[in-house]
């Protein structure tokens, strides 16, 4: 009964608020994960761009405007991690926050010695556990101009990190899937990542992946949607665990 309704609900948005066709060409066009997708997936991924700009608010700040087709190519990069899992897997939020460029978030932290500071790093996103999704636009627009970068992506897989707790790279895996294989390989490619960097290799992704067992999830997430080539030669196992976890295939 409950499903049926569910299903109702969801006919009558998508009949409601159609995302038309233009726009929706114009993010396939955009959006490289979204467009390497095969047909039905491309439906699927069209109804849970539009369930998401019903249910999220988009705040444009600094006089930022954002038009019909901004709108709805972001909502297709967020949406691209939770084709295969659901909508619901971004419930307890409701806003995503857009800055017009880089921003510089202004809050005090105290440091090892028990200094307070104000931060003065500059960010291109950032999610807050229990509140937004924060991105700076020229950052979105960026998308595909670095191989394995997508900033929306990157703060959505730190969502989907947070929903059993802070972020620490270890979001809640399905029932099949094995959590000390899991942390095997994640930790055995941070150890491999780290040793490489120490001897000045290059490495196969952002370094900034680095930075955090959450930021190499999120990092790691980027890739596989973006350049999952790269990711499936240089980190296979890391590749297979996400493989299962977004139940996506994109290489």
């Amino acid at each position: 009964m409950f499903e049926k309704i569910r299903n109702w609900r969801i006919r009558r948005i998508v009949a409601r608020h159609p995302i038309a066709e233009s726009l929706w060409r114009d993010a396939l066009d955009r959006c490289a994960p979204a467009r390497r997708l095969g047909a039905s997936d491309q439906a699927a991924l069209r109804v849970l761009a539009t369930l998401f700009l019903q249910s999220k608010s988009l705040e444009p700040t600094k006089e930022l405007q954002l038009g019909d087709a901004d709108r709805v190519l972001l909502a297709t990069h967020a949406c691209v991690p939770i084709l295969k899992l659901g909508l619901d897997w971004y419930d307890g939020w409701y806003s995503v926050i857009v800055y017009p460029d880089a921003f510089i978030p202004r809050r005090p932290q105290t440091d090892a010695a028990g200094v307070v500071h104000q931060t003065d790093t500059v960010m291109a996103g950032e999610a807050w556990r229990r509140g937004p999704v924060i991105l700076s636009w020229a950052d979105v627009l960026s998308t595909g101009k670095k191989p394995g970068h997508n900033v929306v992506i990157h703060e959505m897989a730190h969502k989907l990190d947070m929903l059993n707790g802070e972020p620490n790279g270890f979001p809640p895996l399905h029932r099949r899937m094995d959590r000390r294989e899991w942390s095997r390989v994640f930790t055995s490619a941070w150890d491999r990542l780290q040793e490489e960097q120490r001897n000045g290799a290059e490495l196969p992704m952002d370094p900034y992946a680095l930075e955090s067992p959450a930021e190499f999830f999120a990092v790691a997430s980027e890739q596989f949607f973006e350049a999952p080539a790269n990711l499936r030669q240089h980190l296979p196992e890391v590749y297979q665990q996400l493989e299962q976890f977004y139940r996506q295939h994109p290489f």
